[in-house]
């Protein structure tokens, strides 16, 4: 057995035991792959680690920047109070159409909304609105402005908030200073201001799975 068989399966040893899929769920991945997205939203395992990160929180606000299909604003939205609320910033057009649709299909439309644009856009007109600080910031979006995404976290979080920042590995290149790959910089360059920031104070883990070798960094807001 190749090693990339055995971390197939020992994920879904995992999820099928720990997160198992409900039909919205299995919808959303379905309705995603028949839509041509690409098949790069979280596996199972790695939504219920974030279902339990905002339980964890006991979060009543999320921010997600970088949508796809909905499938991690599903597990996200799932962990919110009936009165909660979930702003998850997407790019495409295309990918926050079929979203919405995957969102409401998990009865989440009311708890969860998704909006279009460059996230660099859509972000600063969320701060205008000046709502209630985000208790978790998912970051799952182009990697090259990762820092600008932690950047614009730390504005609309308060003292206690999570950050989790997705696929920090960058298949090992992460640790080349010297990578001309925008993801790359991009990364080190949040990871760099998570490490200095007299607000933050994270840590990141290196994963394994159907995904392949990747990763993901936590920060606490601190004040």
């Amino acid at each position: 057995m190749s090693e990339s068989q055995l971390w197939d399966d020992v994920d879904a040893y995992f999820s099928d035991l720990l997160a198992p899929e409900d039909e919205a769920l299995k919808a959303a991945q379905r309705d995603s792959e028949t839509e041509g997205l690409p098949p790069i939203s979280v596996t199972a395992n790695q939504g219920k680690l974030l279902h339990l990160f905002a339980l964890l929180q006991g979060a009543r606000t999320v921010l997600e920047i970088g949508t796809l299909g909905g499938y991690s604003t599903i597990w996200l939205a799932r962990a919110l109070p009936a009165d909660g609320r979930l702003v998850t910033l997407e790019y495409d057009a295309h990918h926050a159409d079929v979203a919405r649709r995957n969102i409401a299909h998990a009865g989440l439309d009311r708890v969860a909304e998704v909006r279009v644009g460059p996230a660099l856009e859509s972000l600063p007109k969320l701060a205008d609105e000046n709502p209630p600080p985000f208790d978790l910031v998912f970051i799952d979006a182009d990697k090259a402005n990762n820092a600008r995404y932690v950047e614009w976290a730390l504005r609309l979080t308060r003292a206690g908030s999570l950050i989790v920042l997705d696929n920090v590995v960058r298949g090992g290149a992460v640790t080349d200073p010297g990578s001309d790959d925008p993801g790359v910089r991009g990364t080190r360059a949040a990871l760099e201001l998570i490490a200095g920031h007299a607000r933050l104070d994270g840590t990141a883990v290196q994963t394994v799975g159907s995904k392949g070798y990747d990763g993901f960094a936590l920060a606490r807001v601190l004040a």
